[in-house]
């Protein structure tokens, strides 16, 4: 069967993201930031992965939501224009993300991000999804940290998210090495930085990346 042409492929982009309430989400930052400004850290972070997603031109894009998409500070993406809400369901992380996968893949490929990557915008999801487009089975934009701040896969495979050590320094290398077994084509992208630490968040403050309302979203946290 012939390929469509290419104004008819498509592509969905779907974010995994706890929502941003005291001590639920950014806990790492606590210590330095206290549970409301942990939160807002999050929110803001959130606010920014939804808009990169929306400008970076997917067919779908989807907010896969932690503990569900009726949670307390969400109100600022669930007024976002093309942004569905969906649950997460239970499980691991792996157990989570496959499940979106699962819902979408059908309609075409699926560039899975979470929301920790300031540096994630809309040039460097439209080049993960435009790697699928062009052959690629898998695209990983790696963390600095060792893991990945967003996957895209055009076939799903358990392998890729079943008894991966989520939250360890070890999930972008084992992440390759199962890719490499199944013999599936993979790009890269450069990798990026993700903020979960407090040296994290002195390298965002420093880096210029933060808008004057971002930073003043955080001030008096800080």
């Amino acid at each position: 069967m012939a390929e469509p042409p290419a104004t008819a492929r498509r592509a969905t982009a779907a974010i995994l993201a706890k929502a941003p309430i005291p001590g639920f989400a950014k806990t790492r930052l606590i210590p330095r930031l206290g549970p409301e400004g942990a939160a807002a850290l999050h929110a803001l972070l959130l606010e920014r992965t939804a808009r990169a997603v929306l400008a970076a031109g997917f067919d779908e894009a989807a907010l896969w939501c932690a503990p569900d998409r009726h949670a307390p500070g969400l109100d600022a993406v669930r007024r976002l224009p093309g942004l569905a809400l969906r649950d997460q369901p239970e499980g691991d992380l792996g157990a989570r993300m496959r499940a979106a996968f699962e819902a979408h893949l059908a309609a075409g490929p699926v560039v899975l991000v979470g929301t920790d990557c300031p540096a994630l915008g809309p040039a460097e999801l439209a080049a993960a999804r435009g790697a699928l487009w062009d052959g690629a089975e898998v695209v990983l934009v790696p963390a600095e940290d060792g893991g990945y701040a967003a996957i895209g896969l055009s076939r799903l495979h358990p392998s890729l998210f079943d008894g991966v050590p989520w939250g360890s320094s070890a999930v972008l290398a084992e992440t390759r090495a199962r890719i490499a077994r199944l013999g599936w084509r993979c790009r890269e992208l450069p990798p990026e930085r993700d903020v979960d630490l407090p040296e994290d968040l002195e390298w965002l403050l420093a880096s210029g990346r933060l808008t004057a309302e971002e930073r003043a979203r955080l001030a008096r946290h800080l």
